[in-house]
């Protein structure tokens, strides 16, 4: 039951349907957009007969929810909030300007942290974690959300340049901790 063969075009790669209708996806082109063995992709059909894979996030459907969760743990406690996926912010709030944020990578560091599957708190003498490419807040705590055992993102909190941290780090973990429970039991109901 393999693929009938693979066939290169000056537009891209071309692949051929197998007798079941399956299609591999190029390992050039998972590495690129980051897909891991195990992703969910959306289909979509397009208007000239296209079908369209999208890299599936669970927890970008609680994008609005997110965004309202990590306001309000700005607003009422001061902390800079950021909300992931596996791949990038989805929301954002008291971090500056948040476009600089919004939509942006993780770096591996903290694709590193989200895969230890545990609470990380930023201790004194200990390496600091750069949360998104191309900004200089860093990690000061970081908790992975998980929906039915598979890891779906992570709540972070920030420190440095452009974030404060006001709270204690029990309390702050508390929160980060709470929050990271609250989105996955949401994206699980």
């Amino acid at each position: 039951m393999k693929p009938t063969g693979t066939v290169r075009r000056s537009s891209g790669i071309t692949r051929r349907l197998d007798e079941l209708g399956r299609v591999t996806v190029p390992k050039s082109i998972r590495r690129s957009l980051r897909i891991r063995d195990g992703d969910a992709l959306e289909i979509f059909t397009g208007h000239d007969g296209e079908i369209i894979f999208k890299k599936y996030s669970p927890i970008g459907e609680l994008t609005s929810f997110a965004e309202e969760y990590a306001e309000t743990l700005y607003k009422t406690c001061g902390l800079s909030v950021l909300i992931c996926d596996r791949d990038g912010v989805i929301a954002a709030a008291g971090v500056s300007p948040r476009k600089e944020y919004l939509d942006r990578s993780l770096t591996e560091e903290l694709e590193t942290l989200m895969e230890k599957r545990s609470l990380y708190i930023l201790r004194d003498g200990s390496e600091k974690v750069i949360a998104v490419q191309g900004t200089t807040a860093h990690v000061s705590c970081a908790m992975p959300i998980l929906a039915e055992g598979d890891i779906v993102g992570a709540v972070v909190s920030l420190t440095g340049e452009k974030a404060d941290r006001p709270l204690s780090g029990d309390t702050e973990s508390k929160l980060i901790q709470t929050a990271a429970a609250f989105l996955g039991k949401n994206l699980e109901s």
